[in-house]
């Protein structure tokens, strides 16, 4: 980790954020813009830690020359997690007396199939990982490593364990995701902890946009074709 890094604590904004919106009343939570407050303000602190800092795309998981070994595990990520996922909305959710119906009526379901692959998926893998991955939890792992230097069993570090869990449930209960998937949105919270593992392990975000664009690929396929 970076001993220098500046305006790194920046990440506990949209954090705040995040918790901050379900203070609001819930007939002010539906607007959709204040939906979106959280993702903007993060673009927003993560340019002032970019200009704030210098050789920040390592930072950031992206080194170069790491982009043919990054899609290769992407690629393998995305299409179990893609299948799992599938089958639990599809089958398992529905088994157990859940509603998936109202998928059909999502942003991503109504969107044309040649806009939203891959074009539209790819787009928004890049935008999600950049803020939730690459800085949210790079910036949470450093700040933790500061405060809690504690290293657990085969090197893993407590404060990547820490990082791994608040940008999980960070990314699980952003509020377009709630307000979007419903109850579904619990199953952005293994998608986080998976996502977040494989980023700190290879160190590599191209790795995790690749996961997310082909698991979100299978996703809108799968449902798309099941609830047509």
């Amino acid at each position: 980790m970076p001993t220098d890094e500046r305006v790194a604590w920046l990440a506990l904004v949209p954090i705040g954020l995040t918790g901050g919106f379900y203070l609001l009343p819930a007939s002010t939570q539906q607007h959709p813009v204040l939906q979106f407050v959280p993702q903007f303000a993060a673009y927003g602190v993560l340019f002032i830690w970019w200009k704030a800092n210098t050789d920040v795309l390592p930072a950031l998981g992206l080194s170069r020359g790491n982009m043919k070994q990054g899609v290769g595990w992407g690629i393998g990520t995305g299409c179990i997690l893609g299948v799992v996922n599938s089958t639990v909305i599809l089958w398992v959710v529905p088994a157990l007396g859940g509603d998936v119906l109202f998928l059909a009526g999502t942003p991503h379901a109504r969107m044309p199939l040649f806009v939203m692959i891959p074009w539209f998926t790819v787009l928004i893998a890049i935008a999600v990982e950049l803020n939730f991955r690459g800085f949210l939890l790079g910036r949470l792992e450093y700040c933790c490593c500061r405060w809690l230097p504690v290293t657990g069993t085969r090197g893993l570090r407590l404060s990547s364990i820490v990082a791994m869990l608040a940008s999980a449930l960070v990314f699980a209960f952003d509020p377009f995701m709630v307000m979007t998937f419903r109850d579904l949105h619990w199953i952005a919270v293994w998608d986080g902890l998976i996502w977040a593992g494989l980023f700190l392990w290879r160190r590599n975000l191209v790795a995790v946009i690749a996961a997310h664009a082909i698991e979100v690929m299978i996703l809108y396929l799968s449902v798309k074709t099941a609830l047509a």
